[in-house]
């Protein structure tokens, strides 16, 4: 594939899955095959998605802010809990076998195919947010497993903090969304810092998916 086309395909990729980011979750799905098959190994490939992650979630969490749109202190207690999880996910991603990460790839993508065809669709009921108490605590539980899952793969973590979000605090899904993105760009950062020291990022395809992902 020519430098040209490369360019295009990280930039247009980078769009769509910033979308897919943006709407649920999922975006992952694509863009990892995509970097593997363009040659990155894989654990390579999994730092370098991060690089288009963040810079997606920096714009669309200042998206979500300038309209009003957050859910404070809770963001923050869910989001320390997943920084603790994240760098234990991603340290594990260092260091799994390319093999073996490309055979859970492929088994995640199948799960979240499944999910999004055959799992219920629950129309919103309008309820009081529950953040305090033992929602709290068990928030605090969750997301500490999102963010080992997220700094591990990455890939359908969205659905699983919607689906959190919504089961445990009774969010909307509009809210919902934007604490979404807010826990993302923060356990992104722990989680991105990890592929970094071990240097398992290429920048070039990292800083393209991240052009194409602010815009999306």
């Amino acid at each position: 594939m020519s430098a040209t086309l490369e360019i295009i395909v990280l930039v247009v990729i980078g769009f769509i899955t910033g979308a897919i980011n943006t709407i649920a979750g999922g975006g992952s799905l694509l863009s990892l095959p995509i970097l593997i098959f363009l040659g990155l190994p894989p654990n390579v490939a999994n730092g370098t998605n991060r690089v288009g992650i963040l810079f997606q979630s920096i714009s669309t969490t200042a998206g979500f802010k300038s309209k009003g749109i957050s859910e404070f202190p809770f963001s923050i207690y869910i989001s320390v809990s997943a920084i603790i999880g994240s760098v234990i996910g991603a340290q594990i991603a260092v260091d799994i076998k390319g093999e073996t990460f490309n055979k859970l790839l492929a088994i995640i993508m199948v799960l979240v195919v499944l999910y999004m065809v055959f799992g219920k669709k629950t129309k919103q009921l309008i309820t009081s947010e529950k953040t305090k108490g033992k929602y709290l605590w068990l928030s605090i539980i969750a997301f500490f497993f999102v963010g080992l899952y997220g700094g591990f793969i990455q890939a359908g973590v969205g659905f699983i903090m919607l689906l959190a979000l919504s089961s445990i605090n009774s969010f909307t899904l509009v809210k919902s969304n934007a604490i979404k993105v807010f826990v993302t760009l923060i356990f992104t950062i722990s989680s991105i810092a990890v592929f970094i020291i071990n240097d398992k990022v290429n920048w070039k395809y990292g800083l393209l998916l991240a052009i194409g992902s602010a815009l999306g």
